[in-house]
């Protein structure tokens, strides 16, 4: 009996539990998603503790969240490719153990080297397992239902970096930096246990795995591996004294994308020249086809520079919360709670509206409403109270509630169904490598603009203008938002069957 054929199957799960299998599906993968995005986010309020407890400078110990960043980030691309060799379910379980292992290892581990070690692990299953979701729900659920599909999900994975810093910090103070990795271990064995229950051991498409199918792009894979690398780290370099490194290590990142670029063009030559895609004994890491589709190459922009504002605003306001307004940890944790609550609860609420408005318009809407709430933090002065600051977080992570739902239905909805995977992966890839870099840029202007008036002792000013600039790049993003909505296929109204 083939998988196609098996009791878990797509076609034997969907006729055991019928309309209900696409949801629960779907709350298999987003608790799997949560254990990804908490594994991302958490760690960095345990590494002031792991600095004294491996007597290693903060900036090497970084490297357990940097580390992690480029796994997720570069091994995102290779989910199309596994899912057509292993299936949803198998590729999944991996991940999930993965996610397992790396929290056990991390949390038992007596030596930094096995520490960094169980971090990549864990890069690497959360960057497969996050294009998963968005190639379900644009394969499982009818075009009516999948903005609400979109908002549920989005709903649960947010919540997720949302509580998972606050509990984080009572963790780390009462029983130490270990008890962080083991916060994703309870995740990933529900994940584990609902995945042998509804997730499908098909392939995108409802079609069997296919072990014969053409291997992967390992040249395409170290080389986008090492450009990402090289640019995070000539980053990095920015920021300290390293500048001859850092344009070094920048032009070399440049140098090896535009050699990715090539090379995935390479591979796509062969398929024009004949109709046999099976004679391509390579199929490319990134299908490069997906940037003819104008709506998806703007939805890509603005997932890039998205990417830049969320991940940069995320770093950028508990330091100035911090340093800029003299407020302590425990006090930013327990203020932004709330907000991060409120961004749940308006992804929800965006999700079930979406089908009232073309996905762009709501981007557009919160990028304009994220772009404002950074543009008035001038404004705020502790002098005149924090209300207002209170008001503009808020703001923005309104502006983020609009945004996370609609971004990758625009970008991907219209799109020919073969090309979904490879859309939702690059989708993810972009977003993360703008996220990655945002960091980094964010720290750059920052450190700059107080040096600049470092002789004025107003650091406040440099928070100010640091949250110009990002309101700058969030107004950018609007450019490619309503040119999105510009060229972006319509839904139709009746869906076919859903195949997956």
């Amino acid at each position: 009996m083939t998988q196609a054929q098996g009791p878990h199957s797509l076609q034997a799960l969907q006729a055991r539990y019928g309309e209900r299998h696409r949801w629960l599906l779907l709350l298999s993968v987003m608790l799997g998603s949560m254990a990804a995005v908490m594994s991302s986010t958490i760690m960095n309020v345990a590494i002031p503790d792991m600095s004294t407890h491996f007597t290693l400078g903060q900036s090497r110990v970084q490297w357990v969240t940097s580390g992690f960043m480029v796994a997720m980030t570069v091994s995102m691309l290779t989910t199309p490719w596994l899912l057509s060799r292993y299936g949803y379910r198998r590729v999944y379980e991996v991940c999930m153990w993965l996610l397992l292992g790396g929290g056990v290892v991390g949390g038992l581990a007596n030596d930094f080297p096995l520490v960094m070690a169980a971090r990549v692990a864990e890069g690497l299953a959360a960057g497969v397992v996050q294009p998963i979701p968005a190639i379900i729900i644009l394969r499982a659920f009818a075009s009516e239902e999948q903005g609400r599909a979109s908002g549920l999900f989005g709903m649960g994975v947010v919540l997720a970096p949302a509580i998972g810093p606050s509990i984080g910090g009572v963790l780390v103070d009462v029983f130490g930096w270990r008890s962080i990795f083991f916060m994703v271990v309870p995740l990933a064995m529900v994940a584990l246990w609902l995945s042998r229950r509804y997730v499908p051991t098909s392939a995108p498409g409802g079609v069997q795995a296919d072990a014969d199918s053409p291997g992967l792009d390992w040249m395409g894979l170290a080389l986008a591996s090492a450009s990402t690398l090289m640019l995070l780290n000539g980053l990095v370099q920015l920021r300290g004294d390293g500048s001859t490194l850092a344009v070094i290590l920048l032009v070399l990142a440049g140098l090896g994308m535009a050699l990715f670029v090539a090379w995935q063009r390479h591979l796509l030559r062969p398929e024009r020249q004949t109709q046999a895609v099976s004679q391509v004994r390579r199929r490319p890491l990134m299908n490069l086809k997906v940037f003819a589709h104008r709506h998806f190459a703007m939805g890509a922009l603005v997932s890039f520079t998205y990417g830049i504002a969320l991940f940069g605003s995320t770093y950028l306001l508990p330091v100035y919360m911090q340093m800029g307004l003299g407020l302590s940890p425990s006090y930013i944790g327990a203020a932004l709670l709330p907000a991060g609550i409120l961004l749940a609860m308006t992804i929800a609420a965006v999700g079930r509206l979406s089908n009232r408005m073309p996905p762009a318009h709501w981007v557009s809407w919160g990028l304009a409403l994220l772009a404002l709430s950074f543009a008035l933090m001038p404004l705020v002065h502790p002098a005149a109270g924090l209300a207002l600051l209170w008001v503009l977080v808020i703001l923005g992570r309104i502006g983020l509630g609009f945004i996370l739902p609609s971004l990758n239905l625009g970008a991907l909805r219209g799109l020919p169904k073969d090309l979904i995977p490879q859309a939702s992966s690059v989708i993810g890839f972009v977003r993360m490598l703008g996220g990655a870099a945002g960091v980094s840029i964010c720290a750059i202007v920052l450190e700059w603009r107080l040096v600049v008036h470092a002789f004025a002792d107003l650091p406040l000013r440099a928070f100010n203008e640091t949250f110009v600039f990002l309101a700058i790049i969030t107004a950018l993003a609007l450019l490619a938002a309503w040119k999105m909505g510009e060229s972006a296929t319509p839904a139709p109204t009746h869906s076919p069957t859903p195949k997956d």
